[in-house]
């Protein structure tokens, strides 16, 4: 597995792996599919020294994404950033996003970062396991601050502070 900086020919795939998360009311709020061309200004926010999109690509193809957010535009917040993590159905359980989240803790303080934050359904318990297994603790819950097909879901915030090199 190899993790690169995302192009603009990676979107397509990016949204297909995101969009296969909708249906299943575990990964995001969306609740129908987004279009390539939707999450064009998406992509375009990702710049490589500030709040990079990473691809993970196993034999040439787009296994899984992790990207970094802006977490509140207000400059106290520049230090922290929220991460996502998305991995292609057909590579799930091979430690992807495990890579894709190990990498975003070792290379965050590089990018001025000192803080990653997750925002987690409260139900996706293996999201909230992987976090918390690299070290996340879990900071806050906004209960029933998403309804998904009728039903109130609980949003958990993990976070972790890094280590700025000296």
């Amino acid at each position: 597995m190899r993790i690169r900086d995302a192009i603009e020919t990676d979107l397509p795939a990016i949204v297909e792996i995101y969009n296969a998360t909708v249906p299943t009311r575990m990964v995001t709020a969306e609740l129908e599919p987004v279009s390539v061309e939707s999450r064009v200004p998406w992509f375009c926010e990702h710049t490589p020294n500030t709040y990079p999109l990473w691809v993970a690509e196993v034999n040439d193809q787009v296994a899984g994404w992790l990207s970094f957010k802006e977490f509140v535009p207000r400059a106290a917040y520049r230090g922290t950033s929220e991460v996502s993590v998305y991995v292609d159905e057909k590579f799930r359980r091979r430690g992807i996003a495990r890579q894709l989240l190990e990498e975003a803790i070792k290379r965050s303080p590089s990018l001025g970062l000192h803080t990653l934050v997750g925002l987690i359904f409260a139900h996706n318990e293996p999201s909230l396991g992987l976090f918390t297994e690299l070290g996340f603790q879990r900071w806050g819950l906004l209960p029933r601050v998403a309804r998904l097909d009728g039903i109130d879901r609980d949003l958990t915030i993990v976070g972790r502070h890094l280590e700025l090199p000296a």
